[in-house]
């Protein structure tokens, strides 16, 4: 009954388990996942998972940490992943990360503009990265127009204020295991004032475990724990926490399940 609407399941930290750990998956009550790339090899990487495992869609795109590595034919290779299959669901991870710039801000945005024009293409949702870059990162996506194609803002950790004006562009926001964090009152706020229905639930494993498993390796089974603390906040059941999200993530990637 949980959709995870964003995980790094070709991190290297499951090559050992992987068909062990996506039995688990299923066992738990994963219906979905949407398989984030990073770069241009994660795309291939992601692929392949989708082609291996019937409940895994994927995302392509290139990650603001990797734009530098990019050439003239990266849109072109972008768009043949985009198209390869009618698994992958959304353009991303894209964005901006001013937090540790591993690539020239300039850089950044000019190809967070190239992949939001790719999704509006190819017309997929966006799946979008924004860390300390919040000003810059909304500035774009309105005179991109990137409410045509409407997507997540990934691990959303923003103002009020912000999130309603995401919503107000047609965008989801992303809810992760950071809820469960101490000292995270913008998003508790943002959780409480947010109807459920602009909201999903995603893990970014393996990174941002949940309390009680912060520090460890992240999967989607642990979206129970985040679930439970959206549940909290709303004063609803953590089933119906499930059950909306999972169909708003059906709604955003035009997935049947």
């Amino acid at each position: 009954m949980y959709f995870d609407t964003h995980a790094h399941y070709d991190h290297e930290k499951f090559k050992k388990d992987e068909a062990e750990l996506f039995s688990a998956l299923r066992a738990a009550g994963v219906e979905a996942v949407v398989n984030c790339a990073g770069d241009l090899k994660g795309c291939a990487a992601t692929l392949r998972l989708t082609e291996q495992y019937d409940f895994v869609f994927g995302a392509v795109g290139v990650h603001p940490h990797e734009v530098e590595k990019l050439d003239e034919d990266a849109v072109y290779q972008l768009y043949n992943y985009a198209c390869r299959s009618e698994k992958i669901v959304a353009i991303g991870e894209i964005g901006l990360d001013y937090h540790y710039e591993l690539a020239p801000r300039e850089l950044q945005k000019d190809w967070f503009v190239e992949q939001i024009e790719l999704a509006k293409e190819v017309e997929l949702p966006i799946i979008v990265h924004s860390r300390d870059a919040a000003k810059d990162t909304y500035d774009i996506m309105e005179d991109a127009d990137a409410g045509e194609v409407g997507g997540v803002v990934h691990c959303f950790a923003g103002s009020l204020e912000m999130a309603k004006a995401y919503v107000q562009m047609g965008f989801y926001l992303g809810i992760g295991g950071m809820v469960t964090f101490p000292d995270v009152k913008k998003i508790l706020r943002v959780v409480e004032e947010i109807p459920l229905e602009h909201l999903l639930l995603e893990t970014d494993a393996p990174y941002l475990a949940p309390v009680p498993n912060r520090g460890k390796r992240n999967d989607s089974r642990n979206l129970t724990y985040i679930a439970e603390k959206v549940a909290e906040l709303k004063g609803i059941s953590p089933e119906e926490v499930a059950r909306v999200t999972r169909e708003n993530a059906c709604h955003l990637f035009q997935v049947e399940l």
